[in-house]
Parts: structure tokens; C-alpha cells; sequence
């Protein structure tokens, strides 16, 4: 790893667990509705999705760590869960890619303190 590529894992992996949060809690609050209101903010859930896994794999490929794929993976499995109607399921997923994050960001961020730059 490079500054400029723990810069942009740091910066990424900051962005990408923000939304994985975001889209978590979204999925949790699902189990509330019904009807049209329900498949609304569905849709809502799989767009926010969406948006989280093209950041990581903006990651992943400006940064060329395949770390990032665990991440591609569990938020392609959580969109698997909302797009099948069981949204509430992507939460375990969208958290598996939030600890997939949180390493990459703490190495990132673990090698920018070592250079002396944080």
C-alpha cells in the first residue's frame, strides 16, 4: 500500500460504512410497513444499496485491494434479500460488509499514522 491508495481506502472506507449504516438501519425499519408504502421505501433500500456497493467497487478498483471484494460480495448478498422482499435479512449481510470496512480502514488509516501522516 502507497499514501495516495491509503488515502483513498481511508477516505472510501469512511464513506462506504456510512452508507451501510444507513442502508442497515433503512432495512430494519421495513418490518413496520405494509402495502405500497412498504414496497416504496423497499425500493428506497435497494437504490441506497446500490449506491453503497458502486462506492466500494470505486474502491476496490482505484485502489486495486481485493479486500474490497468481501465487501462487493455481502452487499450483493443483501441485495439479493431486498430485491427477494425480505429486506430485514440484508441487515446481517450489510453488517458482515461493515466489519469488512472497518479493517480496511483501520490498515489504511494504520499505515497513514506510521508514515506520519495522521
Amino acid at each position: 500500500m502507497n499514501t495516495s491508495e491509503a488515502i483513498i481506502s481511508f477516505s472510501q472506507s469512511e464513506k462506504v460504512k456510512s452508507g451501510l449504516l444507513w442502508a442497515s438501519h433503512a432495512a430494519e425499519l421495513l418490518n413496520g410497513l405494509e402495502g405500497l408504502e412498504r414496497q416504496g421505501a423497499e425500493r428506497v433500500v435497494e437504490l441506497l444499496v446500490d449506491h453503497v456497493g458502486n462506492d466500494a467497487l470505486l474502491a476496490r478498483r482505484i485502489v486495486k485491494d481485493n479486500a474490497w471484494m468481501e465487501v462487493e460480495k455481502n452487499i450483493d448478498l443483501a441485495k439479493v434479500m431486498v430485491r427477494s422482499g425480505v429486506a430485514h435479512e440484508a441487515a446481517y449481510h450489510l453488517t458482515q460488509a461493515l466489519q469488512h470496512v472497518t479493517s480496511i480502514g483501520r490498515k489504511a488509516m494504520g499505515y497513514l499514522k506510521k508514515e506520519g501522516l495522521l
